[in-house]
């Protein structure tokens, strides 16, 4: 997802497997399933309720999702469950082994918001974003214009911020720069605990360079800044896998409601992209090119009479 970095890359995904934490007002008990139409999936029965549209999430794990619905993929639920002319309502629980198991797969829930594609845990859509890992820098300092983890400045005791057994390691040791990490924990309680934040905190007060970071986490941290932190995504680096394509989670069985989700990325695609970049998600396309959403050209204004 964003997450389970078993799965990937969203390192803030943690190992707290033991606690079921859910929304206070809604029930996880699996509610009344009805069918309404073949291809309906407003009233199908690979649906927990099909008035309401149960999502799976973590609550502490910003700028993914919360409790409080800040995160990116609430709004992009706000947004599914708007179009499709339901109820929302949450099934809560850590970002950790488990995840799928006490969640969607427990029919407490019935769609996780970012998978990567290729995670077998689930039966993932289209994908609605791609984007990479990124390296973080301070504006002003003397590692402008940086674009490569094999540029020779980071070779020059500079200090490298990194989420311990992430992609970007890869690199690091190609480059032989491994001696100048500073690691920062990837299995962690995301209650009590946020490496994110602690890295982007050194970095500012100058305890490290460089915060190598999941893009949207990066993204994240410097529009947050206010032009203090600046990012490249890592996409000139050869070697290791940077990129990945995010797409949401059903169950294996779930065809009629893997195909609603479908419909709704592709007509809803550039609003989509208009709220990930809000939260400054750094939005690639197949050849890592920089997506910029189309703005929205407001409607005349008609004279009055």
């Amino acid at each position: 997802m964003s997450r389970l970095l078993s799965r990937l890359f969203a390192f803030s995904l943690v190992a707290v497997a033991s606690l079921l934490a859910t929304a206070p007002a809604y029930s996880q008990s699996p509610g009344v399933r009805a069918r309404s139409g073949p291809d309906d999936a407003a009233g199908s029965i690979e649906l927990v309720d099909p008035e309401v549209l149960r999502v799976c999430a973590d609550p502490s794990n910003l700028p993914f999702s919360n409790r409080a619905g800040e995160g990116f993929e609430n709004r992009l639920a706000e947004l599914l469950a708007k179009k499709l002319g339901k109820g929302l309502a949450y099934s809560y629980y850590p970002g950790a082994t488990g995840f799928i198991r006490n969640t969607l797969n427990a029919h407490l829930c019935d769609v996780v918001m970012g998978m990567p594609q290729g995670d077998d845990l689930v039966q993932p859509t289209n994908p609605y974003y791609r984007t990479s890992y990124a390296a973080v820098y301070r504006a002003g300092s003397d590692l402008e214009g940086l674009s490569s983890l094999a540029d020779p400045r980071l070779a020059n005791g500079r200090r490298i911020g990194l989420v311990a057994n992430t992609p970007p390691g890869n690199l690091l040791a190609r480059y032989r720069l491994l001696a100048a990490v500073k690691p920062y924990p990837l299995v962690v309680d995301t209650r009590v605990d946020a490496p994110a934040a602690d890295m982007i905190r050194d970095l500012a007060n100058k305890e490290i360079d460089v915060a190598i970071l999941w893009g949207p986490i990066a993204g994240y941290h410097v529009k947050q800044s206010g032009g203090r932190l600046k990012l490249v995504l890592l996409t000139e680096d050869k070697g290791a896998r940077m990129s990945y394509r995010i797409a949401m989670g059903v169950r294996h069985s779930d065809q009629e409601w893997k195909r609603a989700l479908n419909r709704f990325i592709a007509q809803n695609q550039n609003e989509i992209d208009r709220l990930l970049a809000d939260f400054g998600v750094p939005l690639t396309d197949e050849a890592d090119a920089p997506i910029t959403p189309t703005p929205i050209t407001p409607a005349p204004i008609a004279p009055t009479p």
